[in-house]
């Protein structure tokens, strides 16, 4: 693996001058960021030899090069999700890679359903904390000592002070940020009304299918993380309705532009 990562890493950097350490993970329908940036390098995944390729209406595929507010970044618009059929490996490589191409920093958002009864449909939370329900781990098996260690610490995975920061950019801009703590489920099924009321008692507020394993995997690596989720349905009992992919994307584009907002913000900020 570490052959793998260390290969794609090269292919990337050969293909721009742009040296970034800030990364960006961009969920479903929040592609709009990309807008932001002020692209120098775009590389489909396609491209890149041996590379998963999205198959997620939604997630265009391809890294992007280039500035935000004049500072480097790289985002991926697009992720992979284990309930494509990926291994973890898979599904991590991106945030592997990531860290080989000098990324200190990474920004993490999502789309996700709603647990608790006081957040909206269209709010946007900032995570505080997270609960594994994928029923694995990206760091099973042998450990490779170059990328971290055996067993790595989680009791601080999103950063606290970025969290504070994005707070206090909400505050300043006038857009209202929850916190709480994402459940992360391999899907493709959205949740039971069983399944909603479990997790909100385990203590989740947004439930999703992505962001735990590349968390998991950038801590090992001692990346610093920030995670962003639009509540694009609801599972609170009496909201429960019948929900498509399509509209998780329509409310998810809808919230999109006061994330970005903040995120501009938190990359100046860097």
């Amino acid at each position: 693996m570490l052959e793998t990562i260390q290969k794609t890493a090269d292919y990337l950097l050969c293909h721009t001058a742009l040296r970034p350490t800030i990364g960006i993970i961009l969920g479903t329908g929040l592609g709009g960021l990309v807008k932001e940036i002020q692209i120098e390098k775009s590389i489909p995944y396609d491209d890149i030899p041996d590379f998963p390729v999205s198959t997620v209406e939604g997630h265009h595929g391809r890294f992007i090069f280039g500035t935000i507010k004049d500072v480097p970044v790289v985002a991926m618009q697009g992720r992979f999700h284990y309930y494509e059929g990926y291994g973890m490996d898979q599904v991590t490589l991106p945030v592997r890679t990531m860290k080989k191409m000098g990324i200190e920093t990474l920004l993490v958002s999502n789309a996700s359903g709603g647990l608790n009864p006081d957040y909206k449909i269209g709010d946007i939370m900032v995570i505080t904390d997270h609960i594994n329900m994928f029923g694995t781990n990206p760091l099973i098996g042998p450990n490779i000592d170059e990328l971290g260690t055996r067993f790595p610490d989680m009791s601080e995975a999103y950063s606290k002070r970025l969290s504070n920061m994005a707070l206090e950019i909400g505050k300043k801009e006038g857009i209202k940020l929850q916190q709480g703590v994402y459940v992360g489920t391999t899907g493709p099924t959205f949740e039971t009304p069983a399944e909603y009321k479990m997790f909100r008692i385990l203590g989740g507020d947004v439930v999703g299918m992505s962001t735990v394993p590349e968390v998991i995997v950038a801590r090992h690596m001692n990346m610093e993380v920030f995670g962003v989720s639009i509540i694009c349905d609801s599972g609170v009992p009496g909201e429960i309705v019948e929900v498509t992919h399509d509209d998780v994307q329509i409310i998810a584009g809808e919230a999109e532009p006061k994330m970005t907002k903040v995120i501009k913000e938190m990359v100046s900020q860097l």
